[in-house]
């Protein structure tokens, strides 16, 4: 496995819909063991092969496993979704605004509103066919990593975009800790 290098918005192949993976043989497998590396070392909950310049239609999906993750999350603690060709299937009327930031645009945050729940098909790392109902976070995470596969990035959509300070990110470590009391 390697860790691949993340790109940036300055690079075009991030703002290009991607191609329809057509192959599922061990070159694509390595893709997918490559990205998963790379996600952890980032660290991230989300990333898309055009972010590790490769222009084609698959993204992953892990949230955080460890004990808050596990309370926040539950059984979708940990779990790693693995979507080539993704596509919503549903999307709920009720939009809800959240914080996101990316891997690609380090050291910004912007207020993004998305669709509460989802329903998203798509194949699994073997090709097979999968489709999946996600709720809150998990929703957020699926239709913020397949906007990637679109060449779109969250600061085409967000409401506002700031870089947070250190009392930021004080405060929202606080509003986590309160939420799981």
């Amino acid at each position: 496995m390697a860790n691949l290098p993340i790109i940036q918005p300055d690079n075009p192949i991030l703002r290009k819909r991607a191609r329809k993976v057509t192959s599922f043989d061990a070159k694509f497998q390595t893709l997918i063991d490559d990205m998963l590396e790379t996600l952890e070392k980032a660290p991230g909950v989300g990333l898309a092969a055009p972010q590790v310049a490769v222009p084609l239609r698959v993204f992953i999906a892990r949230l955080p496993d460890d004990e808050e993750g596990k309370k926040e999350f539950g059984d979708n603690a940990g779990v790693l979704y693995v979507f080539a060709n993704p596509e919503f299937v549903k999307t709920s009327k009720e939009m809800v605004e959240g914080i996101e930031g990316c891997l690609s645009i380090p050291g910004w945050v912007g207020t993004v509103e998305r669709h509460e729940q989802v329903v998203i098909r798509g194949q699994d790392r073997f090709g097979k066919p999968i489709k999946i109902k996600a709720k809150g976070w998990l929703a957020r995470v699926f239709q913020h990593e397949a906007d990637h596969l679109d060449g779109r990035l969250y600061i085409d959509i967000a409401k506002e975009v700031w870089q947070p300070t250190e009392e930021d990110e004080e405060e929202t470590a606080l509003a986590d800790q309160a939420k799981a009391e």
